[in-house]
Order: C-alpha cells, then structure tokens, then sequence
C-alpha cells in the first residue's frame, strides 16, 4: 500500500468509522450499508466508498459491510491490530485529564483499542512516582531510556510551549515519528514525523465568532 498518495484527509475519517463500528453490536448489526454508516459518520456513502476504495473492496453491491470484518480490516489499515504503545510527557492539568480519559477508554473496549497509554513524564520531581489511574509517572530524564524500553512509539506532548520544541527533538533522535501536541506552539519536525496539533484555545476562540 502506497501511504504517501492516500489524502490526509482520507486518513483522519478511518478513525471515525472505526469508532462508529466499535460502538457496534455485531449480533444485532452484522452487515451495515455504506447509506448507515456514512449517516453515523457525516458523510456521504458516495465519499464513505471512495476513501474505502484506497485499501480495497470490502462490501458488496446492493448488500453493504460486514460489520465486524470491516472494523478489523480498519485496524489493520491504522495498525491497531497490534498494540500501539503510547506516552505522555507533562503531567498537569491537560496531561492528568488526558491520561484517566484514554485509561477509562480502555476499559470501555475489553478487546482493547490498539492504543495503551503506557507511560508518563514530567519535570517535577514531586509528581515522578505517582500513579494515575495506574500510569505510572517517570522522570523527563528517563524519557530516552523508556522510550526504548516500553517501546513507545506516539507521544503526547502536554508541556509548555517553550518545552515542547526540546521535548520533540528529544523524542525524534530517539526514533519516535508520531506527535499528538497540545502546546500552544508551532513545532517543526523532519518530513518522515508526523505531527497532529490540537490547540483548544484557537478552537474557542474561532468559535466565538458564530456565537
């Protein structure tokens, strides 16, 4: 499969029908039309078929998708059909919130999301030690030691804007090429790291003008 030529935005909606089909229950929907699952996911069936058609034919004409086949078929396409480990670095507000978000959405799938929020970092000797909702925090220091060793291979970047840069570079010469930021900062990164930025300020902030 050639990744580089698929749109991002084809890749930002696989999550979404992913999550639709994981709310699920296969016994009452084994088979889901492209109609249903594009009402669910705000899409047309029309766009829904076309971003399905990169990685392949999963339905049949005129009767729809086998529903649990099409939710495994979507985990493999995001590699979540084998556990993606994932860490944290900056342990306040943001990062508490977000780790008890992400561990109780874990238990809510018992079969597990692909996804496990396995580890936490911060600056703060204080907090280093501590367990939130059974994450343990660690030392910034040890970031590159248990990067390696817990095999974390998408960070969570809850720092401050002036630490985030530093924090990424660090992450990068470690091998990490997966960065969801929520620093209230612009990061640059080489063209084989992927970067998501999430800026919850910005967001309001735009929103204010509809209010």
């Amino acid at each position: 499969m050639n990744r580089r030529r698929i749109p991002d935005v084809v890749i930002r909606r696989l999550p979404l029908y992913l999550r639709i089909l994981d709310d699920l229950d296969y016994t009452d929907t084994p088979i889901i039309s492209s109609q249903e699952l594009g009402d669910r996911s705000g899409v047309t069936p029309g766009q829904l078929r076309k971003d399905l058609s990169f990685f392949g034919v999963f339905g049949k004409q005129g009767v729809g998708y086998n529903t649990y086949n099409l939710r495994e078929e979507l985990r493999k396409i995001l590699r979540l059909h084998q556990q993606v480990h994932v860490g944290l670095v900056g342990v306040g507000n943001l990062g508490t919130a977000l780790i008890r978000y992400n561990v109780a959405r874990e238990k809510r799938y018992p079969e597990g999301t692909g996804l496990k929020l396995v580890a936490a970092f911060d600056a703060d000797e204080n907090k280093v030690g501590r367990k939130i909702s059974g994450v343990e925090v660690f030392s910034d220091r040890d970031l590159p030691e248990r990067i390696k060793e817990m095999n974390l291979s998408i960070i969570i970047l809850t720092v401050p804007a002036q630490a985030a840069s530093m924090v990424l570079d660090l992450c990068i010469q470690e091998g990490v090429k997966a960065f969801l930021n929520f620093a209230p900062t612009k990061l640059l990164a080489p063209s084989d790291v992927r970067i998501h930025h999430s800026d919850v300020t910005l967001e309001m902030e735009s929103l204010a003008f509809f209010r």
